[in-house]
């Protein structure tokens, strides 16, 4: 089976790929010639994915899932949200994104979830699937794994934050992991 992840993120693709079983062919908008940016003008994170899976299958005729995730901190009222990506900005920087979080956190209640959602368009149908982790904002960086917050998000129950953790172990117990398995296993069902 072959299934379009809408994305650039290299990153992002790389961690899918590893969580993935062999029998489905994983591309991405790259792989199908989609060089345009699809905009997220959703006001939630299941809109932006349904988004961004619609494009693909409207424009390109593929069955396709897409994700968005967001960084939602107990202290911000949840911001950044679904504005994660591009919290400092358009230019979506990790670094800058991370920066004014942490200059923004002066609260102690660092308490925080990454909640990812998943759009699949598969067979004229579309699907959901929703992951979630808990933990709490470092206040400073640490580690140089994965991207986006990883450096500054200690899930719950672990001492390193996401950047400092394998990413055997982070693709167990993420956000995304968490709904790419929920994806995976309701493509089991199917073949």
């Amino acid at each position: 089976m072959k299934l379009v992840f809408a994305t650039h993120n290299q990153n992002k693709l790389k961690e899918v790929q590893l969580l993935l079983p062999n029998h489905i062919t994983l591309l991405s908008l790259d792989d199908i010639g989609c060089t345009e940016e699809i905009a997220e003008t959703a006001e939630t994170l299941e809109g932006n994915a349904k988004i961004k899976a619609d494009y693909v299958t409207k424009n390109y005729g593929l069955s396709c899932f897409a994700d968005d995730t967001g960084l939602l901190v107990d202290a911000l009222n949840g911001a950044p949200g679904v504005y994660s990506a591009r919290y400092a900005g358009e230019q979506k920087n990790d670094e800058d994104n991370i920066n004014k979080l942490l200059k923004t956190l002066t609260n102690e209640n660092r308490s925080a979830h990454f909640k990812t959602v998943i759009a699949l368009n598969l067979n004229n149908e579309s699907y959901f699937f929703e992951g979630k982790v808990f933990g709490t904002i470092s206040k400073k960086k640490s580690g140089i794994e994965g991207f986006g917050y990883d450096p500054i998000f200690i899930p719950k129950e672990f001492k390193k934050t996401f950047a400092e953790l394998p990413i055997s172990i982070k693709n167990k117990i993420s956000h995304r992991g968490k709904a790419i398995h929920k994806l995976i296993t309701y493509l089991k069902t199917i073949n």
